[in-house]
C-alpha cells in the first residue's frame, strides 16, 4: 500500500480529517473551544484551515495518481465520473434528514434512510466496471437534482452546495489542467484566477446594493448565489453560501497549488533539495497572503486570494516537515495512527455525517423527564460525559475526543485487512 503513495501526504491527510472529525462533533455547539470555531467572518482559526488543506492535499495527489500524464477519452471519463461520485455524496448528505416515506416516523422512517443510503453509498463507493460506474453517477446526479426542483415539499430548500460538491469540482479543472499543461502555464492559471476574483469582489458593484464590499450577504459572491441556487443555500444564512459559485473560483487556485508541488515532490532531485524549495515557497505564499489581507481579507467563507495563499502557505510548510521527518530522517513509528485516517478519508467523510443524525433519530425515555424522550445522542453526552467533567468546554471536546477514538477503531480494522473504499 505505502509503495505506491507518498506517505507524509496520507498523515497529512489523515492529520486533517481527524481535525475535521473533532470540529464537526462538539458534545455541545455552545461550549466550543476558540480554536475549534469558525472565525465569525474575516480571520483565520485552525478550524478554518481544515477545508482549504484538503483540497491541497487533494491537488497534491493528482501528480502521483496520474504520473504518466497520458490523456485519451478514457481518462477524461475517469475524471469526469469520479468528480460527479464525490459531488453526488456530498449531495445526499444534504438530502439524508429530509428523506421520508409514506408518513414514517421515528425508527421505521430511520430504517428507510439508512437503506437509501446503503444504496447510494454502494453505488458510489463500490468497485464497479468504468461503463457502470459512469451510468450510476449520471443517475444519482440527475435524480438529486429533479428532486431538488420538483417542488416536493421536502426537497424544495434542500441544499446544493457543500465540501464534497466543491473538492469534486476542484478535483476535476486540477486533474485537467495537470494532464494538459505546464507547470509554469498552472502557475500563470492560478495567479490569473486569484487576481480575477479579487477584481470581481472588490471593484465591480453588486446588484441591488451598490458598491463592491465584502460584507455578509451584500457581497458579489452572496449575490449571485442567492440568484442562481435561491432556496438551496446553507440554512443558517439562507441567502449565501460558504461553498458558493463564486469563491469556488480561488479554490481551484487552491488546487492548483497543489498539484505544483505534487510535481515538484517527484522530481528527480535530492530529496533535502526539494524541502529547501518547498520551505521557501510556503514561507512565500504565507507572507504574501498576509500582505494581500491589508486589502482582502482573510475570510473562508468568502475564500478570499488571501486566504487561499495563506493557508496554502501554511499546508506547504506542514507537509514539507512531515516530508522531512518521514521520508527524509525516516522517523516513522509514530505514523500510524495518522496513516489509517489519511488512506480512508471518504468514508469518514461520508459517513461520519450521517452517524451523528442517526443516533439523533433514535429517542428513548428520559430519566429527567416523566413521560418524556431524549434521543441517544444528548443521552450519552448529558448523563455520562458532561457529570464528569466541571467544565463544560472540556466536556464539549470530550464527547469530541471520543468519537475520534470509535472512528480509529473503525478505521483500523478497515486498514488491517487492506480495505480502502475510493470514488
Amino acid at each position: 500500500m505505502t509503495k505506491e503513495r507518498l506517505i507524509s501526504l496520507d498523515v497529512f491527510r489523515g492529520f486533517t480529517i481527524m481535525l475535521m472529525t473533532i470540529v464537526n462533533n462538539p458534545g455541545s455547539w455552545v461550549h466550543i473551544y476558540p480554536p475549534l470555531e469558525h472565525a465569525e467572518w474575516n480571520g483565520c482559526t485552525p478550524t478554518d484551515l481544515v477545508f482549504p488543506f484538503f483540497i491541497f492535499i487533494m491537488g497534491t495527489a493528482i501528480p502521483f495518481s496520474m504520473p504518466n500524464k497520458q490523456f485519451d477519452f478514457a481518462v477524461f471519463n475517469k475524471i469526469v465520473v469520479r468528480s460527479l461520485r464525490i459531488f453526488c455524496l456530498g449531495l445526499f448528505l444534504n438530502y439524508f434528514g429530509k428523506i421520508a416515506f409514506l408518513g414514517l416516523e421515528g425508527i421505521p422512517l430511520l430504517i428507510i434512510r439508512l437503506i437509501i443510503t446503503g444504496i447510494v453509498g454502494m453505488a458510489l463507493l463500490g468497485s464497479f466496471n468504468q461503463k457502470i460506474k459512469t451510468y450510476l453517477a449520471f443517475a444519482i446526479l440527475a435524480t438529486l437534482l429533479f428532486l431538488a426542483y420538483s417542488k416536493i415539499e421536502n426537497y424544495q430548500d434542500v441544499r446544493i452546495p457543500g465540501v464534497l460538491q466543491r473538492i469534486g469540482i476542484v478535483y476535476f479543472f486540477a486533474s485537467i489542467l495537470f494532464l494538459k499543461t505546464t507547470l509554469k502555464t498552472q502557475i500563470g492559471i492560478a495567479t490569473s484566477l486569484l487576481l480575477f476574483y479579487w477584481f470581481l469582489m472588490a471593484c465591480i458593484p453588486v446588484p441591488g446594493f451598490g458598491e463592491a464590499n465584502f460584507e455578509k450577504d451584500t457581497n458579489l459572491a452572496a449575490w449571485l448565489d442567492n440568484l442562481v441556487l435561491n432556496g438551496h443555500l446553507w440554512s443558517s444564512s439562507k441567502t449565501w453560501d460558504p461553498e458558493g459559485i463564486l469563491s469556488t473560483i480561488p479554490a481551484i487556485a487552491t488546487g492548483i497549488i497543489g498539484i505544483v508541488i505534487g510535481q515538484l515532490l517527484n522530481l528527480e532531485t535530492a530529496k533535502i533539495e526539494i524541502t529547501k524549495k518547498l520551505s521557501i515557497i510556503g514561507i512565500s505564499l504565507l507572507v504574501l497572503g498576509l500582505i494581500w489581507n491589508l486589502v482582502f481579507p482573510i475570510n473562508k467563507s468568502l475564500w478570499t486570494s488571501s486566504y487561499v495563499l495563506y493557508t496554502a502557505g501554511l499546508a506547504i510548510l506542514i507537509l514539507t516537515l512531515l516530508h522531512y521527518l518521514i521520508e527524509i530522517a525516516n522517523y516513522k513509528k509514530w505514523t500510524n495512527i495518522f496513516l489509517i485516517w489519511g488512506v480512508n478519508p471518504m468514508i469518514v467523510f461520508f459517513l461520519s455525517g450521517i452517524l451523528p443524525e442517526v443516533w439523533s433519530m433514535i429517542e428513548i425515555q428520559n430519566p429527567e423527564v416523566i413521560s418524556g424522550k431524549i434521543n441517544t445522542r444528548d443521552y450519552f453526552y448529558d448523563f455520562y460525559i458532561s457529570p464528569q467533567f466541571s467544565d463544560p468546554l472540556n466536556a464539549s471536546l470530550a464527547f469530541a475526543l471520543l468519537y475520534v477514538v470509535f472512528w480509529t477503531f473503525i478505521l483500523w480494522l478497515l486498514y488491517k485487512n487492506k480495505l480502502i473504499f475510493k470514488v
